[in-house]
């Protein structure tokens, strides 16, 4: 019998994921977006009408083993997963048996309170969020954490080695979502300290490219200093392909399990505010990377007012 997946999400992330899924043949993948967009480039791919297909709405679901969801945060999954007054929930609509793997980087507190929910159901929840950005969603490279343990991680391993290289199990359900939001975190707070410290160099009139150069050879390296100073910041494209409203909603849901967990954490708080507060004062669509503009903003705006004192 042929496993029948159904993927909800196709955004730049998702879009590829579900290509891939399709690789080897063994998959019947029912795609389903509000959007009709993503479609027109799924029309193009070599499985579509052999083993990828279209869903037009998510009670065409109802027979699917597995469901993968790949949404921008909890609101968006939760109302996908319980319906609202308009809508029939995927909790209404799924047959027990079925597990929801939840791909991406939903609130942890959220994930526990779902999976309570669909559990009486029959309806198992995996949290798996993925790192690696879009690149190596096409490329089928991601690293997916997932919130299980081996044993499970083996029963789900042929379907997420399709879309992802690095699987790792991170424990109870909940733990893949709470890794990744600490994960964004640190990554996060190192992109913000290279941007700063950007700045001030700029303003001293040093050589960026070599200062570049100086923190990737030197203890100051981080991802961020890797991928995104010289490519995106430096050269002014500020195209790194992620959201900036995407990391301070990340950051958000990092800053609450300061709750969760009974643990303070000033520099959290901190990070978290200051891309909220960028995410409020830059267009919509700005990328990740525009953090370093809002800092210069902030730098410039700053020296106006003590001119003007």
């Amino acid at each position: 019998m042929t496993t029948s997946i159904g993927f909800i999400g196709l955004g730049m992330m998702g879009l590829p994921m579900a290509g891939n899924l399709t690789r080897n043949g063994t998959y019947h993948v029912l795609a389903y977006d509000l959007n009709a967009q993503p479609f027109e480039v799924l029309s193009r791919h070599a499985s579509w009408g052999v083993n990828l297909f279209k869903a037009d709405s998510l009670a065409q679901l109802e027979s699917c083993n597995y469901i993968i969801v790949m949404l921008p945060n909890s609101t968006v999954t939760n109302r996908v997963i319980e319906g609202d007054d308009a809508t029939q929930g995927l909790i209404d609509i799924l047959q027990p048996g079925t597990t929801i793997i939840d791909m991406g980087s939903s609130n942890p507190s959220e994930t526990l309170r779902l999976c309570r929910l669909l559990a009486p159901r029959g309806i198992q929840l995996v949290d798996a969020p993925v790192s690696g950005a879009v690149a190596k969603a096409v490329s089928a490279q991601l690293t997916i954490m997932v919130g299980c343990d081996e044993e499970r991680l083996n029963d789900l391993r042929p379907i997420l080695e399709q879309i992802g290289t690095s699987l790792v199990a991170t424990g109870g359900i909940a733990s893949a979502h709470t890794m990744k939001a600490l994960n964004n975190y640190v990554y996060a707070a190192g992109l913000l300290a290279a941007c700063e410290a950007l700045n001030i160099a700029e303003s001293l009139g040093l050589d960026l490219s070599v200062f570049s150069y100086i923190l990737n050879s030197s203890s100051g390296r981080n991802v961020a200093t890797e991928t995104k100073l010289e490519q995106f910041i430096i050269s002014g494209t500020y195209s790194g392909g992620f959201s900036l409203g995407l990391q301070a909603k990340d950051l958000k849901t990092a800053a609450s399990l300061q709750e969760m967990s009974g643990v303070k954490a000033a520099q959290l708080t901190a990070c978290a505010d200051l891309w909220s507060q960028a995410a409020a004062r830059l267009p919509a669509d700005a990328d990740n990377t525009e953090i370093h503009k809002y800092l210069r903003l902030m730098s410039e705006t700053q020296r106006e007012r003590e001119a003007a004192q």
